[in-house]
Order: structure tokens, then C-alpha cells, then sequence
């Protein structure tokens, strides 16, 4: 059974900045890409960032330029820096990851932006 737990949510002021982070645990063989989604309240689930195993990134037009996605395979941890974060920001992130050929995802950490 793998699990994926973030970490690193909260309320910040507007300007401000956030790291999330995620990490993977159980029996892993092998992570392929991994990725942070969002879901604002009444609004469909959205892609953010993925990174491919190998450190190969996309971004939502939304987010480039402010946030900034990266993992460390040893750790089994993707992180998402977010800088110049906006009202609009404000969401349930999830982490994503395809683990052993499976798709995984976590719970979700709130993040919220209001002076």
C-alpha cells in the first residue's frame, strides 16, 4: 500500500509565499511523474505543476512565473513553492503521484489567501 501526505498549507497575506510538500511512503519500486492539483471551492479540480522523473516541468498559464515545482526521488517528495501568491490561489491542494504503475493521491492541504 503506498499513502501520499502533505504538508506545508495555510493562511498567508497577499505578496505572500507558501512551500507545500509531499511525500510518498510505502512499498515504491518506481515513481513516474508527480504533480499538484487544485480544487477552489465550487470549481473543478485543477492541474498546477507536474515533473517528470527526470525534473521535467509544466505549468498551468495561471501559476508561471510564481510557483515552482521540484522533487527529490530519494525522498519520494515533490514540493511546490508558491511566491506572489494571489486571492485567486485559494484551494484545496492535492498531491499526485503514478507510483508502481498506479495512480495515487493525497488528501489535499488547504491554502488560503486574504489579508
Amino acid at each position: 500500500q503506498v499513502e501520499l501526505v502533505e504538508s506545508g498549507g495555510g493562511l498567508v497575506q497577499p505578496g505572500g509565499s507558501l512551500r507545500l510538500s509531499c511525500t510518498a511512503s510505502g512499498r515504491i519500486f518506481l515513481t513516474d511523474a508527480m504533480a499538484w492539483y487544485r480544487q477552489a471551492p465550487e470549481k473543478q479540480r485543477e492541474l498546477v505543476a507536474t515533473i517528470t522523473r527526470g525534473g521535467n516541468t509544466n505549468y498551468a498559464d495561471s501559476v508561471k512565473g510564481r510557483f515552482t515545482i521540484s522533487r527529490d526521488n530519494a525522498k519520494n517528495t515533490v514540493y511546490l513553492q508558491m511566491n506572489s501568491l494571489k486571492p485567486e490561489d485559494t484551494a484545496v491542494y492535492y498531491c499526485y503521484a503514478r507510483i508502481n504503475g498506479i495512480n495515487y493521491w493525497g488528501r489535499g492541504t488547504q491554502v488560503t489567501v486574504s489579508s
